[in-house]
């Protein structure tokens, strides 16, 4: 079924379009093979405790061109893996690529050596060899597997995990139980070749926006805003050369969006039985993409996040970040067809599944919705005040806009360019109101932010965990946040850790959309010193993001349990920063080694918004400094190693 979101990129709709069945002809099945040997998620499932994992490269038909693409054991993406919690678990990676490769274990806690980042905890598996990968599980739930080499993430090395606990579990309350449990991992394919996205995106960073405004915009903005409010506004965009929709740096124009390896035409379906309740285990595998999820007409219950189980939340729809997993339970009663529907979140493509109690019925499928327009929020003065009410209700979200500064801007903050001061400068104060008091008289921006490498700083970053985010505030059902969320088992009496931090510190998430360069603190990753923490010392870490682009950041190794208030706690491996976020997050630095910690938008990590961070024993003095507002500062040092910038 077309619809007009769909006619309106007829290149890229007729792309997502073909089959993907093709793709299995590319790896030299064909189609009684091909279903005999995939599973529901259309790639294996392995269990035991030992698991044989061949890197291979072959060609694959995903929308009508034969393109070269990696893989694992022969599928895209890769087999499912099911462990079960307390197994030592022994993987076998043979790489037949002809360059370098690696796994690494997302969100599992595990020695550093086994952690599979080249250059931080080994030298990568090289061509023709096999490299073991042995640790016992210490966890259970939902998370995934990847390449950490160059791009062959992108190409297709990704898969599932899913780790049974080891005995059942005791929060025994009717939101948790489910009958069965489906996979349904999302992701992103280009037919182009990684490396040529990258410098094109070097060179033209928004080459890939389709989405720009229009003429007919400018005349609708005349209607609605008046014609100097429109033109102010045009002026204030224009001269910070920066695109009022640029929501994502690579679009549904080159990328066909999966969901189990299958696209929107192929349509994954899931066969239930109408009253059956089934968890669905999301699984954000994309390189560059956010998915907005709802399945119209059915409720979701919300049950775990990043592998850890929450406290039940009913919902309607949610975004889900590049890396993080979500798990929700599903009780379909009537007997029809619900579509499964993620759009990017720059509404330049989507995918679909359905879920159906029987094989000749469908569901229609929702138009995408008319891409959103960044604004004020986005550019970091002054972050909505959605902390009120502390949750949105189930009807239409309210939602307070009168902490959006309209009229205290001061442009020349945000110049791309300038001389450096000799010190942070807060920019916190309103300095067209310097009556006014400060917004956040916390934050300051180090000296290394002024640079060639920020092109923007944000005046008046908050507290956004409540906020649905760009494109959902104005839902007339629930969206899910992480304010909705939190650990199960932790309160402020009985925390998951403590709640107090040995040492805190900031950093800033910079980067030039213009040059597309990204970076913490303005330091790329090639120019940055490690990050040094004690064993065992809890850190309380802050990050402010400067951009306007959302950022899942992800710790290696620890978990990162984000401060929700009131001594709530979510805990997680990747934490989402919208732009003009102000967040905190405690780690318990409880696993000595060489960590990475990074940006998982792929292009974003590859352009510098890398850090290795150490975890030292007490004998050993943190080389970073123990300092309150400015985090890494301005050091620079050479490059340690771990991927390129």
């Amino acid at each position: 079924m077309k619809t007009q979101s769909q006619i309106s990129l007829p290149r890229r709709r007729f792309v997502q379009g073909l089959a993907l069945g093709a793709a299995g002809l590319g790896l030299g099945l064909n189609a009684r093979q091909l279903l005999a040997s995939q599973g529901h998620t259309g790639a294996p499932t392995l269990t035991g405790d030992t698991f044989h994992l061949t890197l291979g490269g072959t060609d694959v038909n995903i929308t009508g061109k034969t393109r070269p693409a990696t893989t694992i054991n022969g599928s895209i993406p890769g087999p499912t893996l099911r462990w079960k919690e307390g197994d030592t678990i022994t993987l076998k990676v043979t790489n037949l690529l002809p360059e370098t490769s690696s796994i690494h274990w997302h969100g599992i806690l595990l020695p550093f050596q086994m952690d599979g980042v080249p250059g931080l905890s080994f030298d990568g598996i090289a061509p023709g060899e096999t490299f073991t990968y042995r640790f016992t599980v210490k966890q259970s739930g939902t998370y995934w597997y990847h390449s950490h080499s160059g791009f062959q993430e992108q190409t297709g090395i990704y898969g599932a995990i899913v780790i049974d606990p080891r005995e059942a579990a005791t929060h025994t309350e009717a939101h948790y139980h489910a009958d069965r449990d489906e996979v349904i991992l999302l992701s992103d394919w280009s037919d182009e070749d990684p490396q040529h996205i990258y410098a094109t995106l070097k060179k033209l960073s928004h080459y890939y926006n389709f989405n720009e405004r229009t003429v007919f915009d400018t005349l609708s903005d005349f209607r609605n805003k008046g014609v100097i409010e429109t033109l102010k506004d045009r002026q204030m965009w224009n001269s910070m050369r920066m695109s009022q929709s640029d929501l994502a740096d690579v679009t549904g124009y080159t990328y066909t969006y999966l969901m189990n390896g299958q696209s929107p035409a192929n349509n994954w379906t899931c066969r239930f039985k109408p009253g059956e309740r089934i968890r669905l285990r999301f699984i954000n595998a994309s390189a560059m993409t956010f998915f907005d999820i709802r399945i119209p007409g059915l409720d979701m219950t919300v049950v775990a996040m990043d592998g850890q189980p929450v406290n039940p939340v009913d919902f309607h729809e949610c975004r889900l970040g590049v890396a993080e997993t979500l798990d929700v339970i599903v009780a379909p009663k009537a007997d029809q067809a619900y579509t499964l529907f993620a759009q990017s979140i720059d509404r330049s493509g989507f995918v679909r599944g359905t879920l159906t109690p029987d094989a000749a019925l469908s569901a229609a499928v929702p138009d995408m919705d008319a891409p959103p327009p960044l604004g004020h929020t986005e550019m970091g003065m002054g972050a909505m005040d959605h902390q009120a009410s502390g949750h949105q209700s189930m009807g239409h979200q309210s939602m307070s806009h009168g902490a959006m500064d309209h009229d205290g801007m001061k442009m020349g903050d945000m110049k791309h360019h300038g001389t450096s001061p000799a010190r942070p400068v807060p920019f916190a104060v309103d300095s067209n109101n310097p009556d006014l008091p400060p917004r956040d008289s916390a934050i300051e921006h180090p000296a290394s932010e002024f640079g060639p490498g920020v092109d923007m700083r944000a005046m008046a970053p908050g507290d956004m965990l409540a906020d649905p985010g760009i494109g959902l505030r104005d839902r007339p059902w629930k969206v899910l946040t992480y304010a909705d969320m939190e650990t199960l088992g932790s309160t402020p009496d009985n925390p998951i850790d403590s709640l107090q931090a040995d040492r805190e510190i900031v950093l800033h998430l910079t980067g030039n959309m213009d040059r597309y360069m990204w970076s913490f603190n303005g330091i790329k990753f090639a120019d940055s010193v490690p990050l040094e923490l004690f064993h065992h010392e809890r850190v309380r870490i802050t990050l402010v993001n400067d951009t306007m682009m959302t950022h899942p950041i992800h710790l290696h190794g620890l978990w990162s349990d984000l401060e929700l208030g009131n001594g709530k706690l979510l805990r997680k491996h990747t934490i989402t920063v919208k732009p003009g976020e102000k967040l905190s997050y405690l780690v318990r630095a409880d696993a000595l080694g060489r960590w990475a910690y990074h940006c998982h938008l792929l292009y974003h990590m590859e352009a510098g918004m890398f850090r290795e961070v150490r975890v030292v024993d007490g004998s050993t003095t943190p080389s970073m400094p123990d300092t309150q507002t400015q985090g890494l500062h301005d050091t620079h040092g050479k490059d340690h190693g771990g991927h390129r910038s």
